[in-house]
C-alpha cells in the first residue's frame, strides 16, 4: 500500500494554529455493517437523544472549535456545516445515522464520538501528496450526494488533480465503494491533537473488528 504525505498549509496553520490531522490508512474489505456495529451506532444514537438537552452536543468545544476555524477561513458555519456537526444535528434530529458499508459507518460513528469531521478517501483515486489547505474562487466539487460544492474559503483536502475532500463534504472523485480496496481517513481537529491518538486507535479497532484492516498505519500531522 503506497504510502501518502499529507501537510497543512501555513496559510490554514496561520489563521487557525492549533489546526492538526491524524491520518490512518489502511487496506479494507467493503461490505454491509454487520449487527455488531449497527448495535454501536445504535448506542451511540440513544445516548445523545437520552440527554437532558440533546441539542447541547452542537454546543461541544469540538463543533466550536470548527465553526470558529471556518469564520477564520473565510466560510459562513452557519451555511456550511463541519461533517461531525451535520451528523450530530441527524442523531438530534431523530434521523439517526445514515447506513452506507462498514468502511463509511465506522468513520460516521467515530465521527460522532469524537465530534470531529473525518475525511475518508479511495486511496486508489488519491494521486500525489495531500495538502490541507482553504478553497480558492472558483474551485468546485460534486460532493456525495450532493450538488457542486462552493469550496472558496472552505478547508479542503487537495491532491495533483486538485481538491477532493473537505471538513464538509467528501467528493465523488475518491469516495469509498464496493470495489474500494485502501483507505485513507483522516481526521480534523482545530483545537490540538489532544485525543487524536485515541481516536485513530478507536478507528483501527473498528476497521479491523468490521471492515477486515490491515497494514494499519497512524500518523499524527501538525
Amino acid at each position: 500500500m503506497p504510502e501518502v504525505r499529507v501537510t497543512i498549509d501555513p496559510e490554514v496553520k496561520k489563521k487557525c494554529p492549533r489546526t492538526a490531522l491524524a491520518c490512518l490508512t489502511a487496506s479494507v474489505e467493503v461490505g454491509a455493517s454487520p449487527v455488531p456495529l449497527l448495535g454501536e451506532m445504535n448506542q451511540r444514537e440513544l445516548e445523545i437523544q437520552e440527554l437532558p438537552f440533546p441539542r447541547g452536543v452542537l454546543e461541544s468545544p469540538q463543533v466550536e472549535a470548527v465553526r470558529k476555524a471556518y469564520k477564520s477561513l473565510g466560510k459562513d458555519p452557519a451555511r456550511y456545516r463541519g461533517s461531525a456537526e451535520a451528523l450530530l444535528r441527524r442523531i438530534v434530529a431523530g434521523k439517526g445515522f445514515p447506513q452506507i458499508n462498514a468502511v463509511v459507518d465506522v468513520i460516521n460513528l467515530v465521527s460522532v464520538e469524537s465530534r470531529l469531521p473525518v475525511g475518508l478517501y479511495d486511496l486508489a483515486h488519491v494521486t500525489g501528496e495531500v495538502l490541507f489547505r482553504t478553497g480558492r474562487a472558483g474551485e468546485t466539487y460534486k460532493g456525495i450526494g450532493k450538488y457542486d460544492l462552493n469550496l472558496e474559503g472552505l478547508p479542503l483536502f487537495a491532491d495533483s488533480a486538485g481538491p477532493h475532500g473537505s471538513a464538509t463534504s467528501d467528493s465523488e472523485r475518491t469516495m469509498v465503494t464496493a470495489e474500494t480496496k485502501s483507505v485513507l481517513a483522516i481526521i480534523v481537529s482545530f483545537a490540538g491533537p489532544e485525543n487524536l491518538d485515541r481516536w485513530t486507535q478507536r478507528m483501527s479497532t473498528l476497521l479491523t473488528q468490521f471492515a477486515s484492516g490491515k497494514d494499519l498505519a497512524i500518523r499524527i500531522v501538525q
